[in-house]
């Protein structure tokens, strides 16, 4: 899910970070230039170290020393197949979404929702949907209740839109897409009545 990935670039360093050491000012900037951000290769979560340091040459007509630098992020890139545990953040008609916390855009689409099920107004929040997966005689809800552990099945990168509606939800650069339609998969609440019995627990 986290990999290292090791990059090069030009560091534009303002003279208000050059009271700190070089290497604590160059990395104030990158976290300013890549934290939070998605790249080609995945998120950008940490700034994990620098390699090296060269120049410090300022252009013409310009105060701030320029760096060639060659430095190393924490990059989140799940894998299609890997199982991640998350939590619930909303559900309406279309599916789940999903966060891990410092990613919110994982989405549960229906039909990667077990079946059979149903999805009904919420009576706790009556601006949002629930889903209910029916097993047997017994039904499970989908909510907010514990972890819900889901399976990737497609990590998307869309195109920055040219315009954009003004009641429409904030552009995703990343996109993960998961299923929770297999043994072991969904809230973990589903699982853990079917949870292996150690030989301790028999003595």
């Amino acid at each position: 899910m986290f990999c290292l990935s090791e990059l090069e670039d030009r560091v534009r360093v303002h003279p208000s970070y050059l009271a700190a050491p070089l290497e604590d000012a160059i990395k104030e900037v990158l976290k300013e230039l890549f934290l939070d951000k998605v790249l080609s290769i995945g998120l950008c979560v940490s700034i994990y170290d620098i390699r090296s340091v060269q120049g410090g040459f300022v252009l013409p007509g310009d105060g701030a020393p320029t760096y060639k630098v060659r430095f190393r992020i924490v990059v989140f890139r799940p894998f299609v197949g890997e199982v991640i545990a998350a939590k619930f953040k909303e559900s309406d008609s279309n599916g789940l979404r999903l966060t891990l916390g410092f990613f919110e855009d994982v989405y549960v689409p229906a039909p990667l929702i077990p079946t059979p099920n149903r999805c009904e107004p919420d009576p706790y929040n009556r601006n949002q949907m629930r889903w209910v997966w029916k097993y047997g005689d017994d039904e499970f809800i989908i909510d907010d209740s514990c972890q819900i552990k889901f399976r990737v099945e497609n990590i998307s990168y869309p195109p920055v839109p040219i315009e954009r509606a003004e009641d429409a939800k904030p552009f995703a650069p990343m996109v993960v897409t998961g299923t929770i339609d297999d043994d072991g998969l969904g809230p973990v609440s589903w699982w853990e009545a079917c949870a292996p019995i150690s030989d301790n627990d028999e003595d």
